[in-house]
């Protein structure tokens, strides 16, 4: 894997931090919720930004989606206080039945 400069650094710091926020919030306030991972592409960030919320069931899953514009409205706020404005903040946030490794 190619080695990170200064800036992509600091990019992934200010989601690192965001995410994990989010996740410990998350998990408080939704039941099911196992973790939050993120993937992005260093050269198109912050448009490539997502954040996945995993859950451990179907149903789950689907008793939380009422409030996924809350959570997408969290992380566009945390993200501009962070100085990163999210255009989209409907792109950046899903929830989903699968983990990192899937």
């Amino acid at each position: 894997m190619k080695k990170l400069s200064a800036v992509q650094k600091k990019q992934q710091a200010v989601v690192l931090e965001v995410a994990d926020t989010l996740e410990e919030q998350a998990r408080a306030e939704i039941p099911g919720m196992l973790q939050c991972w993120f993937s992005m592409e260093y050269h198109l960030f912050p448009s490539s930004l997502l954040l996945r919320f995993q859950f451990d069931s179907e149903e789950m899953m689907l008793k939380a989606k009422p409030d996924l514009l809350k959570w997408q409205k969290l992380l566009s706020a945390a993200m501009m206080k962070k100085g990163v404005v999210l255009k989209n903040m409907r792109l950046h946030l899903v929830f989903t039945l699968e983990g990192p490794e899937d």
